[in-house]
């Protein structure tokens, strides 16, 4: 029996890898550089440090294909099919603006081109009924325009088919018969209401479909050319985990796939040490992801923007990203001011102490240059990092803003940090979160030593460095479990609330729901999760709304709109008894809990501690730090700071005003003194 599974994390900057020994109990974690020319290529460099690869049974991937081309606008050349008079949708968009003042802002453009969208004469209505049958004359013309202009992929959308997808579905089987080439349908990416956002989420699937069948196809050849498994699965953008196969079909699944592992080892985390809210700091290379755990619950959304005005509406775990991470660039405005990011330096040629090519100032090299990192010991002492680089890019950078190499590294950090304060801020209070009701948890090679500037500022209750921090994420993989969101828009309200309706909803989505699972080999042991979202008549955004009943009944519907008002009071601070309630989109949810691996308590016994000193700087000011090496630290040690913990692929950073201790688990626990 093959007894090892393997977690892989491809960043922007390094690929981490979390191994798992089912028969020892025991993980192994590390990283290389990534290879952005071939993420592959990193991959298969990670894998060298294996040396029974043979034995691995199986691999979770957490990706950043579908991310990477969607950014960089690296997708096929697109054709979108519409119902007449409504091709224009993806480019008028919404009438909102992200600056009201600035004249010279402009729309993002959306994926496709004007002149390759085509409308068909056809019209279902808000009723479901049939206007106007399908037009064939229409889908004769467009497939010849399809072969005339090469194009790669379809996207089709049609009014109403949310509710009567038949002529979608006509549609699709026709383009098959006649076209080899992939075809999205909104009615199986987003079938839920407003136009543009389906519009614009199943435009994503269609431009990615290309690219991420074509990488994953290679990323398995090559994984298997190795001689490792071929039982490989993709993380999703939700958490869960779906097979190769799956994620070339439903790749827009997939966006946001590499940041959710560390909300899930997170969540994992939390229910072995009883904390039920949490706040994630994932600071890696490249970026910096925010999340919440509220209750014990991963907060997800369906509001996720691919770039400002560009909406993609799938399930997915709440995550907000900005650009603050090691290798951030720090850079001088045309006003004069000192910036940091969003431009990263990434891990070629990346910040200027690699000594591979990089000049510019970055996060690392400020972090560097006040002590905070050891350059003899950086990736566990596999990597030296060159001081000298670093201070001749903060030189440069110091004489544009007329300050010392100090002022300005320090500058930098702050700067950093207010950008994570910043995102932290609007994740909690939009939802009505107070700072100090969360516990602090900071992950990432870059995550731990911004900890102690995070707890302070926004005074959480304390922070928590888990064991390999710098590969967290690819830990989360192997303890996630396969996961199908399915969604649908059926507009009923209290006033009139077609139970029978309701009913065959529910019913059709948990159908769809399992038939997924079930074609992943998951057939047993499911857990199902239903929601509704849902609002007071009149009102333009949604409350989604968990409830435990599946068949509705006259005795049981009361309950639903009670516990819609008791939401509404939590949320808002009001409700509004009597008023209409609107239920808009039913939410299924069907998770596989898997056999995970069990977190064991630490069984290191109390040691003499070897213990180095060094000068680290703190606001600009000198201090003696203790020196710690992170695989030395036992349960129930003690310490005040200025402590620097060193590990592997990361450094703790505990300030002069805070104290360390270590948990049975062996987490780093950070206090206030």
């Amino acid at each position: 029996m093959k007894n090892l599974q393997l977690g892989i994390d491809v960043g922007g900057t390094f690929t981490d890898f979390v191994l798992y020994n089912q028969n020892k109990n025991e993980f192994i974690a590390w990283k290389v550089l990534s290879t952005k020319e071939n993420p592959v290529k990193g991959i298969v460099n990670g894998l060298e440090k294996i040396e029974r690869i043979s034995e691995i049974g199986n691999i979770r991937l957490g990706t950043t294909i579908a991310t990477n081309a969607l950014l960089e606008r690296k997708g096929a050349k697109l054709a979108y099919i519409t119902t007449k008079g409504f091709k224009d949708v993806p480019f008028i968009q919404r009438g909102h603006r992200r600056s009201h003042y600035d004249m010279t802002w402009i729309k993002q453009k959306p994926l496709v081109e004007r002149r390759y969208c085509f409308e068909i004469n056809e019209r279902i209505d808000r009723d479901k009924n049939i206007v106007k049958e399908l037009n064939y004359d229409d889908l004769t013309n467009i497939i010849k325009n399809i072969k005339k202009h090469n194009i790669e992929s379809i996207a089709i959308n049609l009014i109403f088919s949310y509710l009567n997808p038949i002529n979608e579905l006509k549609v699709k089987k026709y383009l098959e018969k006649h076209i080899d080439i992939p075809i999205s349908i909104s009615y199986e990416v987003l079938p839920r209401w407003k136009e543009y956002e389906r519009a614009s989420t199943t435009i994503a699937d269609a431009y990615i479909k290309n690219i991420v069948s074509k990488q994953l196809s290679n990323t398995e050849k090559s994984l298997v050319d190795v001689g490792s498994t071929k039982n490989i699965v993709i993380i999703k953008s939700n958490g869960g985990e779906m097979s190769i196969d799956m994620a070339c079909k439903k790749p827009i699944e997939t966006t946001v796939s590499g940041p959710t592992g560390g909300v899930v080892a997170a969540k994992y985390i939390s229910e072995n040490i009883d904390e039920k809210n949490i706040v994630t700091i994932d600071m890696g290379g490249t970026s910096t992801d925010c999340s919440t755990i509220v209750d014990g619950n991963i907060s997800f959304t369906t509001s996720f923007e691919l770039e400002w005005g560009l909406p993609i509406q799938i399930p997915m775990i709440d995550i907000r990203t900005i650009g603050a991470g090691g290798g951030s660039i720090a850079w001088v405005d045309k006003g004069g001011l000192l910036r940091v990011g969003p431009q990263s330096s990434g891990s070629n040629p990346g910040p200027a102490c690699y000594g591979i090519g990089g000049i510019d100032s970055t996060v690392t090299d400020a972090n560097l240059c006040l002590n905070r990192l050891n350059p003899k010991y950086f990736l566990g002492g596999t990597m030296n990092l060159d001081i000298t680089k670093s201070k001749q890019a903060l030189n440069m950078l110091s004489k544009k803003l007329n300050s010392s190499i100090l002022k300005t590294s320090n500058a930098i950090i702050k700067i950093a940090n207010n950008n994570m304060v910043s995102a932290l801020r609007s994740l909690l209070i939009e939802k009505g979160l107070d700072p100090r009701d969360f516990t602090l948890l900071c992950f990432g090679g870059a995550g731990p030593l911004h900890a102690g500037d995070l707890l302070s500022e926004l005074n959480f209750k304390k922070a928590i460095i888990p064991n390999n921090p710098g590969q967290f994420s690819a830990l989360g993989f192997l303890v996630t479990d396969p996961r199908v969101d399915r969604q649908r828009t059926v507009q009923l309200n209290s006033k009139n609330f077609k139970i029978n309706e309701a009913n065959k909803t529910i019913s059709d989505l948990l159908t769809e729901t399992k038939k997924e699972l079930n074609e992943q080999g998951y057939r047993n042991n499911l857990k199902i999760k239903c929601s509704l979202e849902m609002r007071y008549s009149g009102q333009n955004y949604e409350l989604s709304v968990p409830i435990k009943q599946f068949v509705f009944t006259n005795n049981n519907i009361e309950n639903i709109w009670n516990e819609f008002h008791k939401m509404h009071k939590i949320r808002f601070g009001f409700n509004i008894p009597g008023q209409i309630i609107e239920i808009v989109t039913f939410n299924i949810t069907g998770i596989y809990n898997k056999k995970k691996p069990k977190i064991a308590i630490s069984g290191k016994n109390k040691i003499k501690l070897n213990e180095a000193n060094r000068d680290i700087y703190f606001e600009n000011k000198k201090f003696k730090s203790k020196i710690f090496n992170r695989s030395d630290m036992f349960p129930g040690f003690k310490c005040d700071g200025p402590i620097a913990v060193e590990e592997e692929a990361s450094v703790t950073l505990i300030h002069p005003y805070h104290k360390l201790s270590v948990d049975n688990y062996n987490n780093l626990i950070i206090t206030k003194r």
